[in-house]
């Protein structure tokens, strides 16, 4: 077999059919069957069979789907790693979650690059769900936000370092405002979120699902236009409590008191463990836990100098 199927093979597995992987590789889809083809006979194995318009795969093919991916990233690595023998610079890729990346990751990072001015961070946006797989697929080195789902111990190492609460705030003249609302009242009027709504895999996430109800959510780009809409009285959010702060002591917010808030939470620095991890990801990792790194995360906007480094890039890599 070589890297060239196995990153095919992978790509199906990911993707769930043949045609996206070759629209993802930019070839024709007969040659996406050829490599899988060639799989096939060398390993003795279908790996997958047409199921209900779909493809439903072999427990042989989920065994090789479950190497396939580190296989390829590892080259990956390797490629890096060797690059970075000829420049005297070492690199690292972060993927956070959209709150994380907003209103920490920059000043962390920062703080960080700082530290190890050699060392050029990139920082990737993606949501709670796709964190473990970003990692085990080597498309990133360290990863910020709640502990990854692994469904298991998944071979990775987890390390909180940030507490947080959200608190549910309102408009001074929103309608919960002048009671003592339940949860069930508050329910009934519009949320309003950041970009991902509120992800289960976060704790604020699991505490409202396991309400009776679900309110209606409006997403916005970011939670600072979310922020700003509150203040505007087009409903409540349950927004962290740091960054609403100054909103809280300046009356422009008024925190809406209802039972099982505020809700605790932790972000969490995560890399592959048994010893796969990079040594630049292992000092991210100890660093965030860090006085200097928790100042830089939680001091107000503008409130830490920021030294130029390489900027982070921006892409939102899974949804």
């Amino acid at each position: 077999m070589t890297l060239s199927q196995l990153r095919t093979f992978a790509l199906v597995v990911r993707l769930g059919s043949l045609r996206a992987a070759a629209a993802e590789l930019g070839v024709s889809e007969p040659a996406v069957s050829a490599a899988v083809a060639a799989l096939r006979q060398e390993l003795g194995d279908p790996l997958f069979v047409r199921s209900g318009g779909g493809i439903a795969f072999t427990p042989g093919g989920r065994r090789l789907a479950a190497h396939a991916e580190e296989i390829v990233g590892l080259a990956e690595q390797a490629r890096r790693e060797v690059a970075e023998t000829r420049t005297a610079t070492t690199s690292l890729r972060t993927a956070a979650t959209s709150d994380f990346a907003e209103h920490a990751a920059g000043a962390l990072l920062d703080a960080f690059s700082r530290r190890l001015p050699d060392c050029a961070v990139d920082l990737a946006v993606s949501d709670g769900a796709a964190l473990a797989d970003a990692l085990n697929r080597r498309a990133a080195d360290v990863v910020l936000g709640p502990r990854p789902r692994t469904g298991g111990d998944g071979g990775l190492d987890a390390v909180p370092f940030l507490r947080y609460q959200r608190i549910l705030v309102a408009a001074p003249d929103h309608p919960l405002h002048d009671e003592t609302p339940s949860l069930a009242a508050a329910l009934r009027h519009v949320w309003l979120t950041g970009p991902v709504g509120l992800e289960e895999l976060a704790e604020e996430g699991r505490w409202l699902a396991r309400q009776s109800a679900w309110p209606d959510l409006v997403r916005f780009p970011t939670e600072t236009e979310a922020v700003a809409a509150t203040r505007a009285g087009d409903g409540v959010m349950l927004a962290l409590g740091h960054v609403v702060r100054a909103d809280l002591r300046q009356g422009t917010l008024v925190r809406v008191p209802v039972p099982g808030t505020p809700v605790q939470g932790l972000w969490y620095a995560t890399v592959l463990g048994r010893g796969r991890a990079s040594a630049a990801a292992r000092a991210l990792q100890e660093f965030v836990t860090t006085p200097g790194a928790t100042a830089a995360m939680l001091a107000p906007p503008g409130g830490t100098p920021s030294a130029p480094r390489r900027p982070p890039v921006h892409v939102a890599l899974w949804s």
